[in-house]
């Protein structure tokens, strides 16, 4: 008869934890973590569904014309008031943010890929091909980057995909270096000759094996590429080569404002409580004045 093994400590299964479980255990108990997610996450639902909201409430949509109501003070139907063709600027705000973060985004992802597939293959052939790939990339570094995405939008015609194709190719340069670093680092391991060994092919070898455990600096570098990205495009945009009109950016809501801000110095110094001053234009100039007690007959306030 078999003997029965005492149940000990040492005979207990030993539980496994997986990279994503453990992941997700070290950001739960990472209050500052939690905070920033928690903002970022606000910010992402509110660009998604503040375009939506926003016409439900006071029935602008960010491209709707309101010239009667041009540069309105915050009041409770434009909290944020209205720029110089009377349209609403929470609107334009949500919307111009959810462009933003699109652009950030799919931007990124191209990036990524581009990155990824260039710098794996180079790290992994090794030799004569990683040199040339990478004198390449190094030729590339010294252009700058934002010079070709500048003259990209100015020989062909504006478009929301040309700006993403164009702000995705040309920031994948320092994820190449970053993944072939890696692959250099890991492609001689154990484990990775014992999936040579049992057959594995190399594109297995890279995308089952050398890839996920090349995810931590990935992550990182991709976290920090999104606010680049936007950055570059308020940056075209505020030159104005980035979003074509009418639609919307943090980029164009930046150059709207200096635009306005230079034709009426006065917006720069205005109070914004709401109902707190009264604008009218009158040739081109807006005054800023107190505004009218209610028993005073309302009008448009003339400059002498």
């Amino acid at each position: 008869m078999t003997p029965v093994l005492p149940v000990t400590e040492s005979t207990l299964p030993i539980e496994t934890r997986g990279l994503w479980q453990d992941s997700w255990d070290r950001l739960r108990y990472n209050r500052a973590a939690l905070v920033g997610g928690s903002i970022i996450l606000a910010i992402i639902v509110l660009s998604l569904l503040g375009p939506w909201l926003v016409p439900l409430y006071n029935g602008f949509e960010y491209d709707t014309l309101g010239l009667e109501n041009r540069l309105a003070n915050p009041s409770w139907q434009h909290p944020l008031g209205t720029d110089t063709l009377g349209r609403d600027l929470l609107a334009r705000l949500l919307y111009g943010s959810r462009i933003s973060l699109m652009v950030g985004v799919v931007s990124t992802l191209i990036s990524l890929a581009i990155g990824i597939a260039y710098g794996a293959v180079a790290g992994f052939a090794g030799g004569q091909v990683d040199e040339v790939m990478m004198r390449a990339v190094d030729v590339l570094y010294s252009l700058p980057d934002i010079l070709l995405v500048v003259v990209l939008m100015a020989l062909f015609e504006r478009s929301l995909l040309l700006l993403l194709v164009a702000l995705g190719a040309t920031s994948w340069l320092t994820m190449a270096r970053i993944v072939r670093g890696q692959v250099l680092s890991l492609k001689n391991e154990q484990f990775i000759e014992a999936a040579r060994c049992i057959g594995v092919s190399n594109i297995g070898i890279i995308v089952r094996h050398i890839l996920p455990n090349s995810l931590g600096p990935i992550i990182v570098y991709a976290t920090l590429t999104v606010p680049s990205v936007i950055l570059a495009e308020a940056f075209l945009s505020f030159l104005g080569l980035g979003v074509p009109p009418p639609a919307s950016s943090l980029g164009v809501l930046a150059e709207e404002g200096a635009e306005a801000i230079s034709v009426h110095p006065s917006l720069a110094e205005a109070d914004l409580r709401p109902g707190a001053l009264s604008r009218s234009p009158d040739n081109g100039r807006y005054a800023t004045v107190p505004a009218p007690h209610a028993d005073d007959l309302s009008g448009p306030v003339r400059l002498a």
